[in-house]
Parts: structure tokens; C-alpha cells; sequence
């Protein structure tokens, strides 16, 4: 079991910081869930999210850790640098691994996966009735990252 915070730790290096955007507490069938805004001095570069709990649905498909840095901010390495933050908190949490997955040709997120020290597992294909085959998606890069 996955303890949740009263009070999360400061999320920061040296230019980024991580700002709490909504958070969801454990419930039946609801893994706690704690979804932050990337800021660079005070502006939105992105967002970053961690799902603090594991079932197989995070484990194949979807991943622990999820990041989208938006376009004009791409290149900086702030995704990598949000996962490390995000390292921290899972830390906290008592999390010993994190997994996060990409799609195949996600050149840039599997890079991310490998900066971050992350273990690729395999690549696995997305069934038809998971959501995300719905959106697109056919198979799934699975990255294991031990804490």
C-alpha cells in the first residue's frame, strides 16, 4: 500500500519547479494521483503527473509518470528533469520502482526514458479494448526505473 502526503516536498532544481495542479486521493478501483504544472520562472512550460500505485493497466500501458512539455519549450530536457523531481516524491511515497512507457516512435520520450535511467523491458502491443488503442495507440515502450 501506497501511503499518501499531507504535505508534499518542494519540487525543484535549479530552474524548474513542479507546482501541485490537482491531486486525487486513493478511492475503490483509484490509484492516488498528484498532476503538477513545469514552471520556469512562474511561466507554464508543460506538466507532469504521478500516479502513486501500480496495477497492470500503469505497469503495460499507461506508466506511473506521465509528461507533456509544450511545443515552443521542447528541447530543454524538462521532462527528464520534471521525472527526477517526480523520483523525489515517489521516494516519499514509499515507491521502490517506477515504470514509464512511450509510444515506439516517440524518438524524444524514449530519450527521456534513457536520460532518466530507465530500463527498457520490452514493447508490448495495446489490446482493442484498452482506451488507449482507442486513441491511437498500438504498442507501448515499457521502461522500469528502480528508485
Amino acid at each position: 500500500m501506497i501511503a499518501e502526503l499531507d504535505v508534499l516536498p518542494v519540487l525543484a532544481d535549479r530552474e524548474l519547479s513542479l507546482v501541485l495542479a490537482e491531486r486525487t486521493f486513493a478511492m475503490p478501483n483509484r490509484i492516488p494521483t498528484y498532476r503538477f504544472d513545469m514552471k520556469v520562472e512562474g511561466e507554464r512550460v508543460g506538466s507532469a503527473t504521478l500516479r502513486a500505485g501500480l496495477n497492470d493497466y500503469l505497469e503495460r500501458y499507461a506508466g506511473q509518470i506521465g509528461y507533456a512539455v509544450d511545443y515552443p519549450f521542447r528541447g530543454r530536457r524538462y521532462a527528464a528533469r520534471s521525472c527526477l523531481l517526480l523520483f523525489h516524491l515517489a521516494r516519499c511515497l514509499n515507491m521502490t520502482t517506477v515504470w514509464v512507457t512511450c509510444n515506439p516512435e516517440n524518438v524524444a520520450s524514449r530519450r527521456t526514458c534513457e536520460i532518466i535511467g530507465g530500463e527498457m523491458v520490452d514493447i508490448v502491443d495495446v489490446p482493442p479494448e484498452v482506451d488507449l488503442y482507442r486513441e491511437g495507440d498500438r504498442q507501448k515502450c515499457r521502461y522500469r526505473i528502480r528508485l
